[in-house]
């Protein structure tokens, strides 16, 4: 991960952009999650005007948002997309079917811009970089439609799962409902985006962070729009007749850590998992898949295909060129950054050595 912390502080003056899907069935706390983490009303609560259209099942709707934060003086556009009326339904396929769909959609612009012999500039790259998928707290195991909607989404997209409305549950249940959830996690092989890392190449800072926001999957959230006053300040949480539970206590919920997860120290990480890995992954398939249908046609001819390839292998020795290129300039900086320590040691070797040469004749006159 040491690269892409590079990688971070040069973006750090033009900001970021980055996408963040929620997924969750209503009542999951999907929506004052979101209005939390933004600090403003972002997602519009859910009210029914109507008792005789209550119980009218609407069906999904994907609906995209962007709002301006600022993370310690780093602007970044963040753009929400909710997936309000997911789960609602006897029957969810088809709700699985949009999210991908969504998802592959935004693949499809990039890889149709890449294709452009004259890009856009004002192209936007709507990619969405992590999901969130919230758990109903029910303290058991994870439903049927929880192991579906993870196992097809994660080749697409960076799933992270979370908890909502945490509090419902005392923090034993809690402890062992997130361990039941990674044990099915693990028995279903469902890649989550885990916070990897790698002993060989990452420092020990970067290895221990990484280890304990793993140990807290899935996260536990609470949200809440109130500010409640605690011991003179004020704080987002929640009022019980037992007590406060304070959004951005890390012994009250996960809030907090994954709020910095997401907009801060694994922003990058997300971002390029989701082009160099997942979207690598899906432009591969879908060219593969292109190649073959036309071929089965005899729709394309063969020095199409070659003229194809080229594209390809050429489009690969170019990410590689700007790989090595990056390689160089890391070496460059490093050998300037040596020169110029030796040169300031020799300085200071110099400055030591008149002065014991003053000393010297200070003691001999």
């Amino acid at each position: 991960m040491a690269h892409r912390l590079g990688g971070r502080r040069k973006n750090v003056k033009k900001g970021f952009q980055f996408t963040l899907m929620v997924v969750g069935a209503s009542g999951t706390g999907r929506t004052t999650f979101v209005n939390t983490l933004c600090g403003s009303e972002v997602l519009p609560k859910k009210v029914c005007d109507n008792p005789e259209k209550a119980h009218n099942e609407e069906g999904i709707r994907i609906t995209p948002k962007t709002v301006e934060l600022d993370e310690d003086g780093v602007r970044i556009a963040l753009t929400i997309v909710d997936t309000p009326g997911f789960g609602d339904n006897i029957d969810n396929e088809f709700c699985f079917q949009e999210i991908m769909g969504y998802l592959e959609r935004q693949y499809d612009d990039i890889l149709a811009e890449e294709s452009r012999i004259k890009r856009n500039p004002r192209f936007r790259d709507n990619r969405v970089h992590a999901l969130l998928y919230f758990i109903a707290p029910t303290g058991h195991s994870l439903r049927e439609i929880d192991i579906e909607l993870m196992k097809r989404l994660s080749p697409r997209v960076n799933v992270i799962p979370v908890i909502g409305k945490a509090d419902t549950l005392t923090p034993s249940e809690l402890q062992e409902f997130k361990k039941r959830i990674m044990e099915d996690i693990d028995h279903y092989t469902i890649p989550i985006y885990n916070f990897p890392f790698d002993v060989e190449e990452d420092d020990e800072e970067t290895i221990e962070e990484n280890r304990e926001l793993r140990a807290l999957l899935p996260f536990a959230i609470i949200g809440s729009d109130e500010e409640i006053m605690v011991n003179g300040r004020a704080v987002r949480g929640r009022q019980y007749p037992w007590g406060v539970v304070e959004v951005e206590n890390p012994q009250h919920s996960d809030f907090g850590k994954l709020r910095s997860a997401l907009l801060s120290s694994h922003l990058q990480d997300l971002k390029e998992i989701t082009h160099d890995f997942l979207y690598e992954n899906y432009r591969t398939e879908k060219l593969s898949r292109s190649v073959d249908h036309a071929t089965e046609d005899n729709s394309i001819l063969p020095e199409d295909l070659a003229t194809q390839s080229v594209r390809l292998k050429e489009e690969q020795l170019k990410r590689e060129e700007e790989k090595l290129r990056e390689i160089e300039l890391k070496v460059q900086r490093e050998i300037t950054e040596k020169r110029q320590e030796l040169l300031a040691k020799e300085e200071a070797l110099r400055s030591l050595e008149a002065r014991l040469a003053q000393a010297q004749e200070a003691n001999s006159s």
